[in-house]
């Protein structure tokens, strides 16, 4: 596959963060989800901070830490500027950026490569 220039998106917010009652993270997830974002990764931090405040650490057997959140989605320019507006709406404390990436291969079982193993995808499909 040659390599293609898509855009990587990071969210950082807090793990007790919220939108609606619900954590943010699963919320975002699913609106990223539901707008036919490629695939979008969660990564919980083990220590972090934010303008202003402390370090937060995860700590053993404490939970009461609000650990750092990044999500991380890689798609094409179009797909990520429609749903920033909705995105950027829900963290109310955060921060988002937004950079090239080149992808030089994504495989999936679901791209079908006519074996038995995963195909390399050409997102500009998806």
């Amino acid at each position: 596959m040659a390599s293609e220039q898509l855009k990587r998106v990071k969210i950082y917010i807090g793990e007790h963060d919220t939108h609606e009652g619900k954590k943010l993270y699963h919320v975002l997830l699913d609106t990223l989800k539901n707008a036919g974002i490629a695939g979008a990764t969660a990564l919980r931090g083990i220590a972090g901070f934010a303008a202003g405040e402390r370090i937060h650490e995860a700590k053993p057997l404490q939970s009461e830490e609000n650990l750092p959140i990044i999500i991380e989605v890689v798609d094409k320019e179009e797909r990520l500027q429609a749903v920033l507006p909705t995105i950027s709406q829900m963290v109310t404390q955060g921060l988002i950026t937004e950079e090239p990436v080149n992808v030089l291969a994504y495989h999936h079982p679901s791209c079908g490569d006519g074996g038995d193993g995963p195909a390399a995808c050409d997102l500009s499909k998806k």
